[in-house]
């Protein structure tokens, strides 16, 4: 892994993708005591940055294996990615999804041509249905979150961030599977000034925190997280990845979660999911260790399902 490789894998995604926009807020800044910039991966297309991960490792599929399409698993803006990323190359898209997944991202799933099919939601239950229908169609199985060429794709966002923040002192991201902070931070190493990457995780799926703490790979007793896209856990290949280059990982309460999720949607007028909010809600709590400081947060997401909010009732 080089530098290069991630300038191969953005020009090779570029045209399939946006070049998200980078956002500020002077209400936030105050709030923090910092400045912040936001990536707001929210206006990607399918509306999260999995878009990036999802077409990379579509692209470098060969022409038989494209033939026989692609298979994944996902609560959602994974599930989403890999069905317009292969609905734009030409490619067949095989969605597993638990069967709790929201309504909205299924949805989306449809609408960009993927084939659903629903499973109980343990991790098990997803990578069993998924290994079945691999072997039943052919396709190639894209893991969210525990693929190389998955990582490298979403570390892309954080690459243009430092393109044009490149100055930043912390980068802070949603932790779940591992794919977006361990791209993220890949990212940072090569193109940041000795920025530092930090997670944000939810203390009801907080196997991450607790890999970090114990060297190994962590599971989770809970996942009973309002952040439904961070209910997954790390994996082998971007464990690695975060033991070396991530400085640490900060847990929030369901309460900091849509507490941040509602700040940001009231003073910034953008729709961000509760997972993007995990970070908001990380750097308010810890916020006097990053007083001065240039911080730039990916928003992972914008795919809400606009019927049942967590503040619902009180707007």
């Amino acid at each position: 892994m080089t530098q290069q490789t991630l300038l191969d894998c953005h020009r090779r995604i570029k045209p399939y993708i946006h070049d998200t926009p980078v956002l500020s807020s002077r209400l936030i800044n105050k709030e923090v005591g910092a400045e912040v910039f936001f990536k707001c991966e929210n206006f990607q297309r399918a509306g999260a940055y999995k878009m990036r991960g999802a077409t990379n490792a579509i692209l470098q599929l060969t022409d038989e294996q494209c033939g026989k399409g692609v298979v994944t698993h996902s609560s959602g803006n994974f599930a989403q990615a890999v069905s317009l990323g292969a609905q734009s190359l030409g490619v067949a898209a095989h969605i597993v999804m638990p069967n709790i997944a929201p309504q909205v991202k299924k949805i989306g799933v449809l609408e960009y041509g993927g084939l659903i099919y629903e499973c109980e939601p343990t991790l098990e239950a997803r990578q069993t249905m998924a290994d079945q229908v691999s072997q039943d169609t052919g396709a190639t199985f894209l893991h969210p979150s525990n693929q190389l060429n998955v990582i490298i794709g979403q570390g892309t966002a954080a690459m243009e961030l430092l393109a044009e923040q490149p100055d930043l002192n912390t980068i802070f991201c949603p932790v779940g599977g591992g794919g977006l902070i361990a791209g993220s931070a890949l990212a940072a190493h090569y193109f940041g000034n000795e920025c530092k990457v930090f997670g944000g995780e939810p203390f009801e799926a907080d196997d991450a925190y607790r890999s970090l703490q114990s060297g190994i790979l962590e599971g989770n007793e809970t996942t009973d997280t309002i952040a439904d896209g961070l209910r997954t856990t790390l994996g082998d290949v971007n464990f690695p990845i975060i033991q070396q280059h991530v400085s640490g990982i900060i847990r929030v309460t369901e309460a900091e979660i849509i507490a941040a999720m509602r700040m940001v949607w009231e003073r910034m007028k953008i729709i961000i999911e509760p997972s993007s909010a995990v970070t908001v809600a990380a750097l308010l709590r810890d916020r006097k260790h990053f007083q001065g400081q240039k911080v730039g947060i990916v928003i992972s997401g914008g795919n809400v399902d606009l019927g049942n909010l967590p503040f619902h009732a009180s707007i």
